[in-house]
């Protein structure tokens, strides 16, 4: 415990990607861009999901709720990265890095229930098309929302309150954030017992849910396979397809990163793999929902017709 006292008192040197100082420039440079097209992206739709009536369905509620949870992911980690490419302070405290392994599960593990509630709406949409609308009320809507939020929470108290309850030995954090697989390599001591809880923690918040998408929409493939036409066919794939894309991109990288074994996780890997799910997932997800989407496109007309004419 008296390495755990250490920490707390003197904080962590996050490395980030100091070992190519070459390349600093160029990540700082990309990485702030990327940061832009992400707040402006996800902020848009979170706006024409409130103002636009048309987008007052369940579909683009939970839409606007990942846009939030993607604008809290980013800015959890992406400020900090930029100061660390900068050169100007490559510290955190105790206090912050315990602060940010809670905040980044808790948002990663509301994202994985509510990738659920998404997928759960667009079975409703396809293979109950006729009660939809009784089906996805909007007490339930926002009853499977709180669900999400409170799951998520929960579960990343459970995981924060295991790692912060283990000595730590040193100082030096090799990413960019304080990650859980970094931050278990930093133990004092044996983590045989504390990787097995957390691993059943994550398979709770990671598999579970997967599990339950991949039914939702076996089922869903199942219905589209028995429409007899082909424009039916496609509109009912359309709804589906950027959700799917969005679940395959978000948990590949969740899964490789917090289901294996600490001893065979590679910081060096870990860290550009972090910026892919912190960074452009985030500023994808706006691409993926928004770019073959009539509705979205309609409302953002609308409302700068809008504002146009007010003008």
């Amino acid at each position: 415990m008296e390495s755990l006292n250490t920490s707390s008192e003197e904080g962590f040197i996050l490395v980030g990607f100091s070992d190519w100082p070459h390349l600093e420039p160029i990540f700082f440079a990309s990485i702030s861009i990327f940061y832009s097209l992400t707040l402006f992206g996800n902020t848009l739709i979170i706006i024409l999901s409130r103002l636009d009536l048309r987008l007052h369905t369940p579909m683009y509620y939970f839409l606007s709720h990942l846009s939030f949870l993607d604008l809290c992911y980013t800015a959890s980690t992406v400020p900090q990265l930029l100061v660390n490419l900068s050169g100007l302070d490559r510290t955190i405290s105790f206090g912050r890095c315990v602060a940010q392994l809670f905040i980044m599960l808790s948002l990663g593990g509301i994202e994985c229930v509510l990738l659920v509630t998404m997928a759960i709406d667009r079975y409703a949409a396809v293979c109950r098309p006729l009660h939809y609308t009784i089906i996805m009320h909007p007490l339930l809507c926002r009853a499977l929302v709180v669900f999400s939020w409170v799951g998520g929470l929960v579960n990343s108290l459970i995981q924060t309150s295991l790692v912060m309850a283990m000595p730590l030995c040193g100082h030096q954090l090799n990413h960019f954030f304080c990650e859980l697989p970094v931050l278990l390599k930093l133990a004092c001591e044996d983590t045989g017992g504390t990787e097995a809880n957390l691993f059943v923690a994550r398979v709770i918040i990671l598999v579970c849910p997967l599990v339950l998408i991949l039914g939702s929409y076996a089922h869903i493939a199942k219905a589209v396979l028995n429409i007899k036409s082909m424009a039916g066919r496609r509109k009912a794939f359309g709804t589906c397809t950027s959700h799917l894309i969005v679940v395959a991109m978000f948990y590949g990288s969740a899964i490789s990163t917090y289901l294996q074994p600490v001893h065979s996780y590679s910081e060096r890997e870990g860290k550009f793999l972090a910026l892919f799910y912190t960074i452009i997932t985030p500023m994808l997800n706006p691409l993926i929902y928004t770019l073959r989407n009539k509705d979205v496109k309609g409302a953002l007309w609308r409302v700068l017709g809008r504002g146009t004419d007010s003008v």
